[in-house]
């Protein structure tokens, strides 16, 4: 395929995924069960920090996130109690366990008392071309407070050449606007232009079979390399292509 139909056949892979149907089958969904800003900020962050793994799991244990919270993310980060965060100890989604749980509680409150919110931190650090950075500095806010080591492997820092899949496809939620029903479009400081692919084995494979990927590794520099022939595609809304290269990879065995 020459660029054109490269372009072409993308689009029309985007429209084909890109529709509520998508929601039934991935932890968008999680959010998507509430309706204040914050709300829905704290229960995308949390489901996509577990998104890896089988995506049935996935959205159990992000249900059962929601549960432990009484289903008021925000509420319970900005009002909970030691005895609170003991409930949280039972919690474990592979690697992640309930003292990492605790601890992203913690450095929710933090954020929302110091820092005005999320989005306030993400906006704050963004480039001309790119949320890496912003990503990266990200993390340093979230670990101003005390915390465990093992704690620290559960936010990702593109700047020691991470993909930061997971963070990345949480921007994606958050920022894109284009009325499909899919991404929630809640922050308006980030362009959607900003944003990367979240690159995991599936869009990795995909974009490699399509040209759009040379390097073998799902890293930084990966996902450098693909948002720059993304953004060729389309330097508005470059991630919506994440819809093509997934549903090609997960629904299609491309």
């Amino acid at each position: 395929m020459n660029s054109s139909e490269l372009k072409s056949f993308l689009d029309e892979k985007v429209i084909q995924y890109n529709t509520l149907d998508f929601i039934e089958s991935d932890p968008v969904q999680i959010p998507h069960l509430f309706s204040q800003k914050e709300d829905i900020e704290i229960a995308g962050f949390l489901s996509a920090t577990i998104a890896w793994g089988n995506r049935k799991m996935i959205i159990k244990n992000s249900h059962k996130m929601m549960d432990l919270m009484g289903n008021s993310p925000y509420d319970f980060v900005m009002s909970h109690t030691e005895n609170d965060l003991e409930r949280l100890e039972s919690f474990v989604h592979r690697t992640f366990n309930g003292q990492d749980f605790a601890c992203f509680i913690r450095s929710l409150q933090h954020i929302y008392k110091n820092h005005n919110g999320l989005e306030a931190v993400f906006a704050q650090h963004q480039e001309s071309n790119s949320m890496q950075k912003s990503i990266s500095e990200f993390k340093k806010v979230f670990f101003e407070i005390p915390h465990q080591n093992r704690t620290l492997k559960h936010i990702s820092d593109p700047m020691n050449g991470s993909a930061a899949k997971r963070i990345n496809m949480m921007l994606r939620w958050f920022c894109r606007q284009d009325n499909k029903g899919v991404d929630l479009g809640i922050w308006k400081n980030i362009s959607p232009s900003l944003l990367s692919c979240p690159l995991d084995v599936h869009s990795g494979n995909v974009a490699r079979k399509l040209g759009l990927l040379a390097r073998k590794q799902n890293d930084g520099k990966a996902v450098t390399e693909l948002d720059s022939k993304l953004r060729e595609l389309d330097p508005i809304d470059p991630v919506k292509y994440d819809f093509a290269l997934f549903g090609l990879g997960v629904f299609e065995g491309f």
